[in-house]
């Protein structure tokens, strides 16, 4: 027999009752601490996430910055390019504003031969409004020539020629009468 055996090997006995204290103290910690632990390790893992982005934005800007260094030449184009598309825009711009003066003026030279018109029309005792509705007429026609004309489909009145919403009559069956007044016929 083994020496000193009257019972069990106490290795394995003491193990288990290790294990289960093991287990117990884990699971206090666990239950205390636990939401602490998972925030730390989130914590942790964004930090290491920006670290890596910020150290691969600081590798990636040290390689562009040495092309940049070894093709001075086509930053010189690029910037001469981009120098000249806003030129070109700013041309543009420019062209755009004179002709928007252009009409602006037109438009003001119009409305003071109007107000002449006008005002002669009354030196002589003629109705102004009668000529200035003449001279929108010439003008307007003048613009709609160039458009086409639209023609409208003959329509029905939604209303018959009777219909007077004030008298009550001829809308249809549908009518408002007022409510009685006194007292309410609750109780």
């Amino acid at each position: 027999m083994e020496p000193g055996g009257d019972g069990p090997a106490p290795g394995p006995a003491l193990g288990r009752g290790g294990l289960e204290a093991l287990q117990h103290t884990a699971g206090s910690v666990l239950s205390s601490y636990g939401w602490y632990m998972l925030l730390a390790v989130v914590a942790v893992y964004l930090l290491v996430q920006k670290v890596s982005r910020s150290l691969a934005a600081r590798s990636s800007g040290r390689h562009g910055a040495a092309e940049a260094a070894e093709e001075p030449d086509a930053v010189v184009r690029r910037q001469e390019a981009l120098a000249a598309a806003r030129l070109r825009m700013q041309e543009e711009l420019n062209a755009q504003a004179e002709r928007y003066k252009e009409k602006q003026r037109q438009l003001e030279e119009e409305r003071r031969r109007q107000k002449i018109a006008m005002w002669e029309s009354m030196q002589e005792g003629k109705s102004y409004k009668g000529n200035l509705k003449l001279n929108q007429q010439e003008v307007e026609s003048g613009a709609s020539a160039s458009a086409v004309p639209k023609s409208k489909p003959n329509k029905k009145p939604l209303r018959g020629g009777g219909y007077n919403p004030l008298s009550g009559e001829g809308g249809g069956t549908c009518s408002w009468r007022p409510g009685r007044r006194g007292p309410s016929a609750g109780g």
